[in-house]
């Protein structure tokens, strides 16, 4: 991707919210909605890169492993631009490699483990169904990092959501087997779709200022987008569960603390080393 434009920190408010109109306000609603933007991408592609040399061809191979470096070059600059706005120094590596589990804001949905084929292949209909929704609308961020970023993503994570889609639609028309595996994968992934509509303090100030988008907004398009798959696939969709929230908080499973364990392990074994 070619280099960015600067971060652009907003310093007004224009709707209410859990914070004032001061600069380090909006730095700071900036920042953590950067940091979920790439938290997302991050951890969603470090899923998809365990599939490495374990996917079902080697042309399935190599879809997952693209998608995969397409949601780390968000990430990047997503991460990057987050530095920027803290202001103390931190550049997308050190927000990658050296935060904790509870200082990361991703979604539940993401750091779900793979499973099988057909699991991945659920989460990541239900993920980038949303997050191609969510970048749509991005791309008229007031923050022109975010909005850069957005109008190229979309490209990409409009053919992840395809993929998908014809993959489930696949496996959910296909054998006794491979119909039941997708809709075991479903049922799994299914209770963590409420959070990525979910719109705390900071999502909300984000929206009002311009920087973030109204999720709750595109809700009946996305349910529509997955209706339409599922019956092409002749699946049911699973019944509502109790949702799993928290994510955007820090409070995460332990399938994300050995995601990081592995990510995470050169840069904190040898925090010196360059490459």
């Amino acid at each position: 991707m070619a280099s960015l434009p600067p971060i652009d920190v907003p310093t007004g408010a224009t709707g209410k919210g859990a914070f004032d109109s001061s600069a380090e306000e909006a730095r700071s609603v900036l920042f953590e909605t950067l940091l979920r933007l790439g938290d997302d991408s991050l951890i969603l592609g470090q899923r998809l890169g365990e599939w490495c040399g374990h996917a079902p061809s080697v042309e399935v191979d190599l879809s997952l492993a693209n998608m995969g470096l397409d949601l780390i070059g968000q990430a990047t600059h997503f991460l990057n631009a987050a530095g920027a706005a803290e202001g103390r120094g931190r550049d997308g590596d050190a927000l990658a490699f050296h935060r904790d589990v509870l200082d990361f804001r991703n979604c539940w949905l993401v750091e779900q483990p793979n499973g099988d084929f057909a699991q991945t292949m659920a989460r990541q209909l239900l993920f980038s169904t949303w997050q191609q929704l969510l970048f749509e609308r991005l791309t008229a961020s007031t923050d022109e990092t975010i909005a850069a970023v957005a109008a190229k993503a979309v490209k990409e994570v409009t053919y992840h959501a395809e993929l998908a889609s014809e993959w489930v639609i696949r496996l959910g028309d296909g054998t006794e087997e491979s119909r039941r595996r997708m809709q075991d994968g479903l049922d799994w992934m299914w209770r963590f779709v409420p959070e990525l509509f979910e719109m705390d303090a900071v999502a909300t100030e984000a929206a009002a200022r311009g920087i973030g988008a109204d999720v709750v907004a595109f809700r009946a398009d996305y349910d529509a987008r997955i209706a339409a798959v599922l019956a092409e696939a002749t699946l049911a969709a699973p019944k509502d569960q109790r949702p799993i929230l928290g994510g955007r908080r820090g409070h995460h499973g332990e399938h994300l603390g050995h995601l990081l364990a592995v990510m995470q392990f050169l840069p904190r074994t040898y925090p010196d080393a360059t490459w």
